[in-house]
C-alpha cells in the first residue's frame, strides 16, 4: 500500500456519526479515551428518511446514548418545548442528534471512510481523500447504510422505475401516478401514506395482513382480552417483541448469553413487520392487495408490470418499503482477506464481551449487533446500552487508565 501515512493517531475510530456512532463515542471521550469520530452527523436520517415522518419508537426509547442527565432527550426537549406525548417528529430527532454532536463530540471529522485494515498494534482506517488514521481499535457503527434489501424479483430492473423506499426523502414527484409499495412494516405504510398525501395512486402489495400496533386503543375497538390489557398495562420501555418476551428484549448483555437457536428464535418474534396504528386513519384511499406474492417483475414501456399468482397489474413505480438485510460485506468497508477473519453467521459478526468481533479491537455496534445481542441493537433503544458496554471494556482493556 502506498496511501499516505495517517498525521493522527488515536486510542479508539469511531466509524459512523449516527446515533450510535455518537452514543459510542460520547461515551468514550466521558471515559477519558482519546476518540476520533469520522462520518456525516445524522446523515442517513437526513438523508434517507421523508420528510414529516414521526419515529416509531416511544419517548423513552429515542435517548442517543444518554437516557438521563444533560444530554439525555427530555433535557433537549425541556429547551425546546417538545412535547413527549407525541412521538417525535424525525426534524426535531435529527435536531437532537446534531445536538448531542456538538455538545459531546465538537470534533467531529465528516469525511467518509474509505476502508479499514489490520495494521501493527491495530487498525487503519483510510479516509476518501487518501488521508488515513491509526487507531488501537476500530468500533464500526455505520447503521443501515448500505443493508436495504432487494427481493431478486426486481433486481436488474432501472432505479427510475423501483426503488427502495429509502431512497426518497419526498414524493411529490409522484403525483398523479400509480404506483405500488411493497411491504407491511413500518417503512412500506408510512411511504404508502406519503405517496397519498403527495396525490399518489397507491396499492400496498403484501404477502399478508398489517399489524398495527397499538391498533385496539387508536381503532376505538371497545373489546378487550387479558392480553390486550397486560401489553398496554405492562409493556416493556422500548416496546420492541409481543409481551412478554418485549421484556427480555430489554437486556441485550443477558440476551447475549442465549443459544443461538433461542437468539434468533427472539429476533425473528421481535423483528416482525408492524406499523404504528397512528398511520391507520390515513389509509382511507389506500387499496391494499394482502395476500399477494409476486411472480415475476419487468420493466415495460407504460411502467412496471407485476405478475402475482393470479392476474397482473402495471405501475408507473414500484417502491420497495422491504426493510433491510444485515450482511458486513455490503458495507464496503474490509477487503475479502478481513472478512474471512471475521467470524459471521448469517452474514452478521459473532460478537463477544464488549461487542467485540473475532479480530481483537474490531466492534459492532447498531444493527450489526442483533445477531448477538438481539432484537434492541436494530434501534435507537439500544444505544446507551452500546454506549455503556464498549465503554466499560475499552476502560477495562487498558487496564482501568
Amino acid at each position: 500500500m502506498t496511501a499516505a501515512m495517517p498525521r493522527t493517531d488515536c486510542e479508539v475510530a469511531v466509524i459512523g456519526a449516527g446515533p450510535y456512532g455518537l452514543g459510542v463515542a460520547s461515551a468514550l471521550k466521558a471515559a477519558g479515551v482519546e476518540t476520533r469520530t469520522i462520518g456525516g452527523a445524522m446523515s442517513f436520517w437526513r438523508d434517507h428518511m421523508p420528510g414529516g415522518m414521526r419515529l416509531r419508537s416511544p419517548w423513552h426509547a429515542t435517548y442517543i446514548g444518554h437516557d438521563k442527565g444533560p444530554l439525555s432527550l427530555d433535557s433537549y426537549a425541556a429547551k425546546l418545548g417538545i412535547s413527549p406525548e407525541q412521538p417525535l417528529m424525525l426534524e426535531d430527532f435529527v435536531k437532537y442528534g446534531l445536538w448531542i454532536q456538538a455538545q459531546a463530540v465538537p470534533d467531529l471529522d465528516p469525511r467518509m471512510v474509505s476502508r479499514v485494515e489490520t495494521a501493527d498494534g491495530g487498525f487503519r482506517v483510510a479516509l476518501a481523500d487518501g488521508d488515513g488514521i491509526r487507531a488501537r481499535r476500530v468500533v464500526v457503527a455505520t447503521g443501515l447504510t448500505n443493508q436495504q434489501m432487494i427481493p431478486d424479483v426486481f433486481k436488474g430492473i432501472p432505479g427510475d422505475l423501483v426503488s427502495h423506499a429509502s431512497g426518497h426523502t419526498g414524493f411529490d414527484a409522484f403525483a398523479g401516478k400509480r404506483v405500488a409499495v411493497i411491504g407491511r412494516g413500518q417503512s412500506a405504510c408510512e411511504t404508502a401514506v406519503f405517496l397519498k398525501r403527495s396525490g399518489a395512486d397507491v396499492e400496498l402489495v403484501c404477502r399478508g395482513d398489517i399489524h398495527w400496533l397499538g391498533h385496539r386503543a387508536l381503532s376505538g375497538k371497545q373489546a378487550w382480552s387479558l392480553r390486550d390489557f397486560l401489553s398496554e398495562r405492562l409493556a416493556s420501555p422500548s416496546r420492541v417483541g409481543p409481551f412478554p418476551i418485549s421484556w427480555l428484549v430489554e437486556v441485550p448483555g443477558f440476551v447475549h448469553h442465549f443459544p443461538e437457536v433461542a437468539r434468533a428464535g427472539l429476533n425473528r418474534r421481535s423483528l416482525g413487520a408492524g406499523a404504528t396504528g397512528w398511520l391507520r386513519p390515513d389509509f382511507d384511499g389506500i387499496r391494499i392487495k394482502a395476500g399477494s406474492r409476486i411472480v415475476s417483475a419487468a420493466a415495460r414501456d407504460n411502467g412496471v408490470e407485476l405478475r402475482f399468482e393470479k392476474g397482473s397489474a402495471v405501475y408507473d413505480h414500484v417502491f420497495l418499503g422491504t426493510g433491510y438485510e444485515i450482511d458486513i460485506a455490503r458495507l464496503g468497508l474490509f477487503s475479502q482477506d478481513m472478512l474471512t477473519k471475521v467470524a459471521r453467521r448469517h452474514r452478521m459478526p459473532i460478537l463477544s464481551a464488549g461487542l467485540e468481533s473475532s479480530i481483537p479491537g474490531l466492534h459492532f455496534v447498531g444493527a450489526s449487533a442483533v445477531g448477538s445481542y438481539g432484537p434492541l441493537m436494530r434501534f435507537t433503544a439500544g444505544t446507551p446500552f452500546a454506549a455503556r458496554t464498549v465503554a466499560r471494556f475499552v476502560r477495562r482493556a487498558r487496564g482501568g487508565r
